[in-house]
Parts: structure tokens; C-alpha cells; sequence
């Protein structure tokens, strides 16, 4: 078990050191600023979508803690493809993956990158940092400027 803590630890900080898809997306067709006042960490989203509507490009940018931001840039790479209801789908999945009672089975074939996130569960006040771009995200798909952690 603590060689699987040991790499979702390097994951988390291989995502915050070179954050992937990090910068404003200057043609983009959504965006949204998202806030957790719990730990400051602020974030601005940005979605183009291509010609059927589904996500084409998803960049963020902002300030944060390594969570925040690791989360931010493997959330860039998951939804690259996904329609707008495949988006909130995945978003609502992250959430109760990272917020169900019984411990989720932690697959990196299956999930990826994003196996290192359930590593968060065990924090409960850094689960907000883990989420922020992905609601950011949502708020911006449903055409709402702004998203604040509560």
C-alpha cells in the first residue's frame, strides 16, 4: 500500500509542477471563476467545444494548493471529447467518488491519474480543493460566470 501512496503522491505532484493544459484559452465558448474560501485557492476554467458540441479544448488557470491544481490539469485531460452531459456526468462521478462512505476501488487502468484524487478522501477539508475546477467546470458548461466551494 505504500508503494500505491508513494505514486499518487508523485501523480499529484507531477500534475502541479507541469500542470498540463495550464493558460487562458482566448477562443473559448464557456468559462467560469471558481473560489474555495476554506483555502483561497482561486481558479478560472475555459471550454471550447467543436462543431457537434463536445468538448475540445479545457484549460484553466489560477492559484492554488497542489491538489487545487493537479486536479485542475488531470480534469483538462479527462474531459477532452466528452459531450456537455458526459462533462456533468463525470463531474458528479468525481464528486461521489471523492464523498461516498465506502471506499471506492482504486484502478489506474480504469481511472487514471485520477486514482491519485482518492487519496484526498482520507482529508476531508482538502476534498473541496480536489472538486473546485471540476464544479468550476460545471458552472461554466451551464453558462454561470462564477462557483464558489461551500
Amino acid at each position: 500500500m505504500d508503494d500505491l501512496t508513494d505514486l499518487y503522491q508523485e501523480i499529484i505532484l507531477s500534475h502541479n509542477r507541469r500542470p498540463r493544459n495550464e493558460g487562458v484559452l482566448e477562443a473559448c465558448d464557456c468559462q467560469a471563476e471558481g473560489f474555495n474560501p476554506l483555502c483561497g485557492d482561486r481558479i478560472t476554467v475555459y471550454a471550447s467545444k467543436d462543431s457537434e458540441g463536445c468538448l475540445e479544448k479545457v484549460q484553466f488557470l489560477g492559484e492554488g494548493c497542489a491538489i487545487s491544481r493537479a486536479s485542475a490539469s488531470i480534469m483538462t485531460l479527462q474531459l477532452v471529447g466528452a459531450s456537455v452531459d458526459e462533462a456533468h456526468a463525470k463531474i458528479a462521478d468525481i464528486a461521489k467518488l471523492l464523498t461516498q462512505e465506502e471506499e471506492p476501488k482504486a484502478d489506474l487502468e480504469v481511472l487514471g491519474d485520477l486514482t491519485a484524487l482518492l487519496g484526498v478522501r482520507r482529508f476531508p477539508a482538502r476534498i473541496k480543493c480536489a472538486t473546485l475546477a471540476w464544479h468550476t467546470l460545471g458552472s461554466a458548461l451551464r453558462g454561470e460566470p462564477k462557483h464558489e466551494e461551500r
